[in-house]
């Protein structure tokens, strides 16, 4: 029983439910970021380079053989394509580098209020106990 009752305080706890949603707002942002770049940033930078589509751009180092049949049998197995697919791979860095300045703003905003924050005049401090006690007993003598 102790067990469970501790791993539930350990979900319980703040930082794993920050956590936790850090990771699916992240999840999701990263899907609207490769969409952006996929379907939005990506169709005019390859019709700028002359109608290139990045997803398309690999360099080939074995073509794909089809499979080999005799009389229904085959006699040897299709081979697939082994291709360096660098055009994804110019996708992803581009992912990754509006992923990392949108970040980045959103810390820049962050430190800013932060500052702010620390800036801001302190409310002045009210009376001590000890002047408390003092008017007190000053109020009693009268």
């Amino acid at each position: 029983m102790g067990f469970v009752s501790d791993f539930k305080a350990f979900l319980m706890k703040g930082e794993i439910v920050n956590l936790a949603t850090a990771v699916i707002v992240g999840g999701a942002f990263g899907k609207i970021v490769t969409s952006f770049t996929n379907d939005v940033l990506m169709p005019p930078i390859g019709l700028l380079l002359g109608k290139v589509d990045f997803k398309n751009l690999k360099v080939v180092l074995q073509d794909a053989v089809p499979a080999v049949m005799e009389n229904g049998v085959e006699k040897a197995p299709a081979v697939a394509e082994v291709a360096l697919n660098y055009g994804s791979f110019i996708q992803t860095i581009f992912d990754f580098v509006i992923i990392g300045f949108c970040i980045f703003m959103v810390l820049k905003a962050y430190e800013k209020t932060k500052k702010k924050e620390e800036e801001a005049p302190a409310a002045p401090a009210g009376p001590t106990q000890e002047e408390l006690l003092t008017q007190i007993r000053d109020l009693l003598k009268k």
